[in-house]
C-alpha cells in the first residue's frame, strides 16, 4: 500500500518538477527566438544592401555606357563660314606726303638792284606775269656800245663790198686784154688775186657783223633778265628779295629770289610693298585722304612707277597725280593713299577666327560630307578680320569658325543652321 501510494505519487513529483522548472526555460526560448529574428533582420538588411548596391552599380554602369554611347555617337554643332574668292582689285592704303607738281626756284640772271617787286608770298600768278624788275645802268651802256660797234662793222661790210665790186670790175676788164696779149700776165694775176682778197675781206666783215649781233643778243637777253617773270601758273611760296636789294647773276652764287609752285595738280610719292606691287602701273586708280579734311576725298591716278624695287625695302616707288583745281590740297601735307591695284594672282578669303595655329603651322577645319578635315594653309596676307589664302581651301567650301580644341581630323560635325552659314 505504501509502495503503491508512493508510486502513485511519482507522477505528481514529476509534474511538480516541470512546474518548478517552467519559469526557467521560457527566457531561453525567447532569447533564441530574438537571436533568430535579429539574424534574419541582419540578413534581410544585408541582402537589401547588396541588392541596392548591385542595383546602383548596375544603374551607374548603364549610365556610363549610355554616356559613352552618347559621346561616341554625339555630333557637335559648329559655326561655319563660306570661303569666297578675293576681289578683282587689291586695296592697299599707304602713307604719303603731297608735293607740288612743278616747283621753280628762281635765281637772278642779271646783276643789279631790285627796282620794283610786284608779288609776295601766297600770291597766285599766271605764266609770263612780271614778278620784279632789276635795274643795271652799266648793262644799258654795254648795249649802247655794242650797238655802235655793230654799226661800225656794218659800215666795214659796205666798204669791203665796194672794194670787192671794184676788184671784180677791174678783173673783168683786164681778163680779155690779158688773153689778147694787150696786158701783161703779171697784171692779170694781180687783178685776179686782188679780187680774191676783196671777197675774203668782205666775208670777214660779214662774219664780224654776225659775231657782234650775237654779242648784242646776249646783252639784250641780259636786259630781258632784268624783268623777272613767272615760268608757269602757280603760287609764290617764298620771297627772298625786296626793293633796293642788290642781286648777283652767277651760276653758283646767284641770288635766290622766288619759289613758285604749280598747285593745279598735286603729286604724291608712295612706296608700294612687293606683295602689292605686281599689277601696279600707270593709270591705276588712287584715292587720297587727308586727316584734317575728313569729309572729302581726292581721286587721282598713278602717273609713273620705277622699273625696279628698292633692294633694301623691297618697295616700288610710285608717283600719283591728283587734280587740284580749287587748291584745296596743298603741298607738304601728310595723307594716305588708297591704291586700287588689279589682282594678278588668284586667292580666297578665310575668316581669321577660323585659323588653327599650333605646332603644325596655320591650319583650317573644312567640312566635307559632315566630317571635319584639317588642312594646312598658305597665307599670303593678313587683313585683320580675314586672311588672304593662296592654297589650302577653295571657293565655296565651308570652314569651321572658332573650332573646339578637341577637334581632330575625321570628327563628325554638323553645321549650325542660322548663324553658321555666314559669308565673309
Amino acid at each position: 500500500m505504501h509502495d503503491m501510494a508512493s508510486h502513485d505519487r511519482e507522477p505528481d513529483s514529476t509534474s511538480d518538477r516541470k512546474t518548478a522548472n517552467a519559469p526557467t526555460d521560457e527566457p531561453d526560448t525567447r532569447r533564441q527566438r530574438s537571436t533568430r529574428l535579429f539574424g534574419l533582420g541582419a540578413f534581410v538588411l544585408l541582402a537589401a544592401g547588396l541588392a541596392f548596391g548591385a542595383s546602383r552599380s548596375y544603374s551607374q554602369q548603364r549610365e556610363v555606357m549610355a554616356t559613352a554611347e552618347q559621346i561616341r555617337d554625339f555630333v557637335p554643332s559648329v559655326r561655319v563660314a563660306t570661303v569666297r574668292a578675293s576681289d578683282a582689285t587689291v586695296l592697299v592704303t599707304l602713307p604719303a606726303t603731297t608735293s607740288a607738281f612743278v616747283v621753280a626756284n628762281m635765281y637772278a640772271r642779271a646783276s643789279g638792284y631790285i627796282d620794283k617787286r610786284y608779288v609776295d608770298i601766297g600770291d597766285r600768278v599766271k605764266e609770263g606775269q612780271l614778278l620784279a624788275e632789276i635795274v643795271a645802268s652799266e648793262l644799258d651802256h654795254q648795249i649802247a656800245q655794242a650797238e655802235a660797234t655793230l654799226g661800225q662793222l656794218r659800215a666795214a661790210v659796205e666798204q669791203a663790198h665796194a672794194n670787192k665790186n671794184l676788184a671784180q670790175v677791174t678783173w673783168d676788164r683786164d681778163k680779155g686784154l690779158v688773153e689778147k696779149g694787150w696786158v701783161t700776165p703779171q697784171q692779170g694775176d694781180i687783178d685776179r688775186f686782188t679780187l680774191n682778197a676783196r671777197e675774203a675781206a668782205l666775208s670777214v666783215a660779214q662774219a664780224n657783223v654776225a659775231a657782234q649781233q650775237a654779242q648784242l643778243k646776249v646783252l639784250y637777253q641780259q636786259k630781258a633778265y632784268q624783268r623777272v617773270v613767272a615760268p608757269f601758273d602757280g603760287v609764290v611760296t617764298q620771297r627772298n628779295i625786296d626793293v633796293g636789294d642788290l642781286v648777283h647773276a652767277d651760276t653758283t652764287t646767284g641770288t635766290f629770289m622766288f619759289t613758285v609752285m604749280q598747285s593745279t595738280v598735286i603729286r604724291a610719292q608712295v612706296y608700294v610693298p612687293q606683295d602689292a606691287a605686281f599689277g601696279l602701273g600707270p593709270g591705276v586708280g588712287a584715292v587720297v585722304r587727308v586727316p584734317e579734311i575728313p569729309d572729302r576725298t581726292f581721286p587721282g591716278k598713278v602717273a609713273r612707277i620705277a622699273d625696279a624695287l628698292q633692294p633694301g625695302t623691297r618697295t616700288l616707288l610710285t608717283e600719283v597725280d591728283i587734280p587740284n583745281p580749287d587748291g584745296a590740297l596743298t603741298a607738304g601735307v601728310y595723307c594716305t593713299i588708297e591704291l586700287q591695284i588689279p589682282r594678278k594672282t588668284p586667292s580666297v578669303l578665310v575668316p581669321a577666327d577660323a585659323i588653327i595655329f599650333n605646332r603644325d603651322g596655320l591650319q583650317v577645319a573644312v567640312i566635307e560630307d559632315g566630317t571635319a578635315r584639317i588642312r594646312k594653309l598658305a597665307v599670303t596676307r593678313d587683313l585683320g578680320t580675314q586672311v588672304e589664302v593662296a592654297d589650302g581651301v577653295k571657293q565655296g567650301e565651308q570652314v569651321i569658325v572658332n573650332p573646339p580644341v578637341s577637334l581632330v581630323d575625321g570628327n563628325k560635325v554638323r553645321a549650325r543652321a542660322e548663324p553658321a552659314a555666314r559669308k565673309i
